[in-house]
């Protein structure tokens, strides 16, 4: 099969110096693509002296877009993804290629806490990962995890679907899972970020842990979030009724209001249902 090397990058030519040349080393053969998203450092030029094909983007579009113009551009029929600031090594690629051919269509690097870009991340991964292994049935070990090796053919069903920003490897991981394909994962150990490290903001990280709590359960099984949210409602309701009625003889207008989010709650999560296999089934 061949091998083909997404490296998104934006301002990373700190992190490709030290990247490209073990990936030429020990993988001569491949395809090495680095998707230059809008930089303004020497990434672009520094990847070409290294001989690998580049592709840049005027302007930056986002993580997510530049998976996608690498997964287009990429002859293989095997794409590994890897990020470009020097935190994965390309000698475990080999390992992701191991697991793949006994007969998975993605394998996914798990990072351990170690690995994480801090203790607030590694905190919101984990729960990331305990969420999404509830809502699929399956464990999974690192859900953002950006270095992963997949068939092209089965991924490439999937670009419609991805964010041009952040999260890709949420969507492309939920996506494989709903449509039964094969994912597993394979415990890697991870090298500092090469450059400036990545702080918490509040605000921003806040939303974007929502937007993926939601994704999570979306891409796979709105019902699975939305029934225990509608009978916790419920029971709200049903607790608070019984309290008034016992205490005052009484239904409220708190309890109809509880009741009635239970129900709307419970329509919603049928119709996300509804639009969730609608999605799928336009690939197919």
């Amino acid at each position: 099969m061949r091998l083909s090397v997404v490296l998104p990058a934006k301002n990373e030519a700190e992190g490709l110096a030290r990247t490209l040349p073990r990936l030429n080393a020990l993988w001569p053969d491949a395809e090495i693509i680095v998707v230059d998203d809008g930089s303004t450092d020497s990434t672009a030029s520094l990847a070409r002296e290294h001989g690998v094909t580049v592709a840049s983007s005027p302007y930056s579009m986002g993580n997510g877009a530049s998976i996608k113009r690498g997964a287009r551009l990429a002859s293989g029929d095997v794409i590994v993804f890897m990020d470009a600031d020097g935190q994965h090594d390309p000698e475990h690629i080999c390992l992701l290629l191991d697991r793949l051919g006994e007969g998975y269509d993605m394998v996914v690097a798990a990072r351990d806490m170690c690995g994480q870009a801090n203790m607030h991340r590694g905190m919101a991964n984990r729960f990331y990962n305990c969420l999404a292994t509830w809502v699929t049935g399956h464990d999974v070990l690192d859900l953002t995890s950006g270095f992963r090796a997949v068939r092209a053919e089965r991924f490439r069903e999937f670009l419609y679907l991805l964010p041009n920003g952040f999260s890709y490897p949420t969507t492309s991981t939920m996506a494989f899972f709903r449509s039964a394909y094969p994912v597993a994962y394979v415990p890697v150990s991870v090298n500092k970020r090469v450059g400036s490290a990545s702080h918490i903001r509040p605000v921003k990280d806040g939303v974007r842990f929502l937007l993926i709590i939601f994704k999570i359960a979306t891409l796979y099984s709105p019902v699975k979030l939305f029934a225990p949210a509608s009978l916790f409602f419920f029971l709200l309701g049903a607790g608070y009724y019984g309290w008034t009625f016992a205490t005052m003889g009484r239904f409220t207008n708190m309890s109809a209001l509880l009741l009635s989010a239970s129900v709307i709650i419970f329509l919603v999560g049928l119709v996300s249902e509804q639009i969730t296999s609608l999605t799928y089934r336009r690939h197919e």
